[in-house]
């Protein structure tokens, strides 16, 4: 026997039966279209939201660099055009500083959304953290007493070790900013952590074996949500104008992005607890130890009298690195794609350097190009520059020997830095 009808409007069939020792069995059915498609549309809403959010925290944050950076080269063409020069310095360096500034913006919109360019090596976590305490304690000051409690043997962990640093520094600058005059002491430790199944699946995160940092401040501490809401980006508990917001949802794409986690718990009046979990590394790849920095003399005519291809689909940024090369002494050659640049280098004496976008048209990316000139001339050196990278495009797996990373934009300093550690190898 069957029934239908419900009297909110709602679709039901009832259904029953009766078994063998005569007990009756009922079963009901509801369609929930309506209520899924108001839910679909709260879905919607919420995300329209967290979408106008972040492009009001954009918008805002980027017309304030725009209007330094633009400020300042309308002033020095001004003064260029009435012939003078005095002052020119202070516009360079507001200018500069506002490219420095979104710069750093943009690098934390891609660790939130994880699709920053790592360039993750093996790494000694307490040796990255020792070697940060000095910047770390001018940071925090001295009014807070900073505490180590790194534990000896720690294992390696395969992570950006500058994303890394540019995280604790991150976490310690939140954690003084909450304290105010209510803490003293600010606590960094490290920690191998066996990560169990069931636990693993409540932290969304693989089990295994893991490097856990955990940073513990003293301070106001937060409700509960605020912690939900933590990592969003753009939301700051912080006064207008005092932070942007990304300082957290950076952290926890730049985790995720290296197969890890990040957890807070915090308790009003107590302070926070942050730990960052990261994988550990079992791999064969020995630590590169940093490369001590060249003499400054030494540094200008790097590329005396190589051939240099560079390699670049946006013409400004192909222009610009041409002429640094050929400030570094370099013979420049230039392609817009990676079929061009194949067909150019084929002509006359090998380059012996490439400097390649990874993203470019043509049907070949700077990767393969890099890949396909490896094989053709062992001995180049490969300098990927990039801005944006899927995953898929720079790939898991580490660069090659000879093969080095640049994020875009970066100075003429650190081109050459990179250049310089390039040229003389592992």
């Amino acid at each position: 026997m069957s029934g239908c009808g419900g009297s909110d409007g709602s679709w039901r069939t009832y259904n029953w039966s009766c078994n063998d020792e005569g007990d009756a069995i009922y079963a009901v059915g509801r369609d929930l279209t309506e209520r899924n498609e108001l839910e679909e549309q709260l879905r919607q809403a919420q995300k329209m939201e967290a979408v106008g959010q972040l492009t009001g925290g954009l918008a805002h944050d980027f017309n304030n660099l725009l209007a330094g950076i633009g400020g300042g080269l309308e002033l020095i063409g001004l003064r260029l055009a009435q012939g003078r020069t005095d002052g020119l310095g202070r516009y360079i360096a507001a200018s500069q500083d506002a490219v420095r500034r979104a710069a750093s913006l943009t690098h934390r919109l891609l660790a939130f959304s994880r699709r920053q360019t790592l360039d993750p090596t093996p790494t000694d976590m307490n040796a990255l953290v020792r070697g940060l305490e000095s910047l770390l304690r001018g940071t925090v000051g001295p009014g807070i007493e900073l505490v180590f409690d790194l534990q000896p043997g720690l294992w390696l962990t395969r992570v950006d070790a500058n994303q890394l640093e540019n995280a604790i520094l991150n976490l310690c600058i939140n954690a003084r900013d909450a304290m105010h005059d209510r803490g003293t002491m600010l606590r960094l430790e490290s920690a191998n952590r066996v990560l169990a199944a069931d636990v693993a699946s409540d932290m969304s995160i693989r089990a295994g074996d893991y490097v856990v940092l955990t940073v513990q401040d003293e301070g106001c501490g937060m409700p509960p949500e605020i912690v939900q809401r933590a990592f969003d980006p753009f939301f700051t508990t912080k006064p207008l104008g005092e932070g942007t917001g990304l300082g957290l949802s950076m952290i926890y794409g730049f985790t995720q992005q290296s197969g890890g986690q990040v957890e807070i718990h915090s308790t009003p009046g107590q302070g926070t607890v942050v730990s960052l979990w990261l994988p550990r590394y079992q791999g064969q790849e020995t630590i590169r130890p940093e490369p001590p920095p060249l003499p400054v003399a030494s540094q200008p005519r790097l590329l005396e009298g190589q051939r240099v291809l560079v390699v670049d689909d946006e013409e400004a940024v192909r222009m610009i690195v041409s002429e640094m090369v050929t400030d570094l002494g370099g013979i420049v050659l230039t392609a817009s794609d990676g079929p061009s640049a194949e067909a150019l280098a084929a002509e006359g004496a090998p380059p012996a350097v490439l400097i390649s976008d990874i993203g470019m048209p043509g049907g070949m990316n700077g990767r393969e190009l890099g890949e396909h000139m490896l094989k053709r001339w062992p001995g180049l050196k490969v300098l990927f520059i990039t801005g944006y990278a899927e995953q898929s495009v720079l790939g898991d797996q580490a660069l090659a020997p000879g093969c080095a990373l640049l994020v875009k934009p970066f100075t003429v300093a650190a081109f050459s830095r990179k250049l310089a550690v390039l040229l003389k190898g592992d």
